[in-house]
């Protein structure tokens, strides 16, 4: 078993991880403040192992959104974001560059998905669809334990749903203001309980609102790509999963009985949390690793 590096580029925080397979062997985590330092704290890190250490090859799971068309004169850099000072940022090309071997970059939340998949509740699955409540809000999706490409990526955060009646948060998103980011994304509880999520009372009735936008982003999902099992991670995802109980509720009276698939009562089978915990990120980046070299041994011929 080979030696992986892997970059967790997050909105709040960085992580770079060397890893046999799921086993992380060593990690070094920095804030992400500018992408001069940030990046320079990476590279540094990766230069120091590849003395050392050397490995294999590098996963960058990167928050968005990103451009992922190789044949793009910006692949690996990110586009508009609304993390200041980061749009434009040359990701692939500060961290590929120092790898001296096969890399592959991605989302954070698709290398998440693969991560599942591959070591954690997606196990034996065709189609998966990871989600993080976080600093941002993010969709990855896998099929055939393939994370989807298109003309961009998935950009399910961004999704406009319908709204609870009554509720007059305008949400937080600069682009958007009340899409799912503008409404369940950390910023989004800060503007609309005025404190950080964590210190918001469960019995606080405003909670109502959050559980229904959650669940139509879940019932749009389930309606849209079909997926087999939905993972909701993330700070918020996984530190308030009381949201999830009072979302389903939402869930199965908005689908009616429509779709066969989704249970009536209980919702673990469907919709849970991701089963590697907040190891998701960081593994997601070695899986994207792993699967670069997987490839490339295929086109070889070697399997």
């Amino acid at each position: 078993m080979k030696t992986i590096a892997g970059i967790e580029l997050g909105g709040t925080k960085a992580l770079a991880v060397l890893a046999r397979g799921s086993e992380i062997l060593a990690s070094a985590r920095f804030a992400t403040t500018t992408p001069n330092e940030t990046l320079g704290a990476l590279v540094d890190t990766l230069e120091g192992w590849k003395r050392r250490e050397g490995f294999a090859a590098l996963g960058i799971a990167s928050f968005g959104p990103l451009r992922l068309d190789p044949g793009a004169t910006d692949f690996g850099t990110m586009l508009a974001t609304p993390k200041a000072g980061w749009s434009g940022a040359d990701i692939a090309g500060a961290l590929g560059a120092v790898a001296d071997c096969p890399w592959r970059i991605d989302t954070d939340v698709n290398a998440a998905a693969l991560a599942e998949w591959r070591w954690g509740a997606g196990q034996g699955l065709d189609s998966l669809c990871y989600l993080t409540l976080g600093t941002g809000v993010g969709g990855g999706l896998l099929l055939g334990g393939r994370p989807v490409h298109g003309a961009l990526h998935p950009e399910i955060g961004h999704l406009r749903l319908r709204r609870a009646n009554g509720d007059e948060f305008s949400g937080s998103c600069p682009f958007h203001g009340d899409c799912i980011e503008g409404l369940l994304s950390g910023p989004a509880l800060q503007a609309r309980f005025g404190r950080a999520g964590e210190e918001i009372r469960a019995d606080d009735p405003r909670w109502s609102f959050v559980a229904h936008d959650l669940a139509q982003l879940i019932g749009a999902l389930l309606l849209v790509t079909s997926p087999q099992k939905i993972l909701i991670g993330g700070g918020i995802g996984m530190g308030r999963s009381f949201l999830l109980e009072r979302a389903w509720q939402h869930v199965v009276a908005d689908l009616a009985g429509y779709l066969p698939f989704v249970p009536g009562d209980a919702a673990e089978d469907l919709v849970t949390l991701p089963a590697l915990g907040d190891r998701a990120g960081p593994l997601g980046a070695v899986a994207l690793g792993e699967a670069v070299l997987i490839d490339a041994r295929t086109k070889e011929g070697k399997f």
